[in-house]
């Protein structure tokens, strides 16, 4: 069984209805960029680049997006805004596929034999621990068995929570007391994981930014020691971003990329925010892949990302 299921039509209109007010956001200032024009010029060029900018997408990234558009208009001479639209489509969901953003479906096996380890980072508040829970439950419901290392040792809260989700979810969660050393409670995990024949291992992790220098030890510490017992470990590293917080979600990335390498990235509360377009900004900014986004508050909320279909939710008519 595919890991969250095949795209189909209830997930797209799930992904419509998440990405709504977004989109009524990017619409209602992309007509008021084209009101009364007949064609895309350097005045259209400009409203768009206030829009997209405006929206979320990022300067950079927008930048990038009117240089290919203004190519498109010079080379076909005459394009009007009612292609408009569909050239926005054309050119993000291009860019997206440049940096990888696509549709991941991966059978999470490793070639040694070992539990497939994701360590997830992000700042507290982001989602982290949710994002675990629904990632978990999609695991387990595609028949894995699921260890959850409770590495977030310096808040009682973060233990807590992440206990309330494996109970939710029925999955194995390792953990020791607060103020515990996390590379200790990763390598618990894994031994443990492995012993057992478990097939994935999430690890979460604290979400402190106030001292750069100490997180990116400590998160180099907790890939140090899992390797010890899984060389191959840890097989991804899984940036949570707050959608809705916008170019503070930028920050956000710059920091942990700095910290740590980096290999996915799972976007959330996009439902609750009309910014989604910062997908496509950190997707470029980074050349990281947009692995997953979080589009409601449900288990099956947490889709693995399509960049066809997130374009069209987002520019569809």
């Amino acid at each position: 069984m595919a890991l969250f299921g095949i795209f189909n039509k209830k997930k797209k209109a799930k992904l419509d209805e998440g990405l709504s007010k977004t989109k009524k956001n990017v619409f209602q200032k992309l007509s008021r960029a084209v009101a009364g024009k007949t064609k895309v010029d350097d005045d259209v060029l400009d409203d768009l680049e206030e829009v997209l900018i405006t929206s979320d997408v990022g300067v950079s990234t927008t930048v990038k997006i009117i240089d290919r558009i203004e190519k498109r208009v010079a080379k076909d001479k005459y394009l009007n805004t009612k292609e408009l639209n569909k050239i926005l489509r054309e050119e993000i969901a291009s860019l997206l596929d440049e940096n990888h953003s696509n549709e991941f479906e991966a059978d999470y096996t490793t070639e040694s034999g070992n539990p497939y380890v994701i360590m997830v980072v992000g700042v507290n508040g982001v989602g982290k621990t949710t994002t675990i829970g629904k990632l978990a439950y999609q695991f387990k419901k595609s028949g894995k068995n699921v260890y959850i290392g409770a590495a977030d040792t310096f808040r009682a809260a973060a233990i807590d929570q992440i206990e309330i989700w494996t109970k939710r979810v029925g999955v194995t969660l390792v953990k020791q007391s607060m103020g515990s050393d996390p590379a200790s409670v990763a390598y618990d995990t894994i031994k443990s994981a492995k012993s057992n024949n478990a097939d994935i291992v999430i690890i979460d992790t604290a979400g402190r930014l106030h001292n750069k220098v100490n997180l990116m030890n400590e998160l180099s510490k907790i890939k140090r020691v899992m390797q010890k017992f899984a060389p191959d470990a840890p097989h991804e590293v899984l940036l949570v971003l707050d959608g809705s917080t916008g170019q503070n979600a930028f920050e956000q990335a710059k920091q942990f990329t700095k910290a740590t390498e980096v290999t996915a990235l799972a976007l959330t509360k996009l439902d609750g925010t009309a910014k989604g377009g910062v997908v496509i900004g950190i997707s470029d900014q980074f050349k990281i892949p947009v692995k997953y986004i979080g589009i409601g508050e449900q288990m099956e909320d947490l889709q693995i990302f399509n960049k066809v279909e997130f374009v069209d939710s987002l520019f569809g008519k």
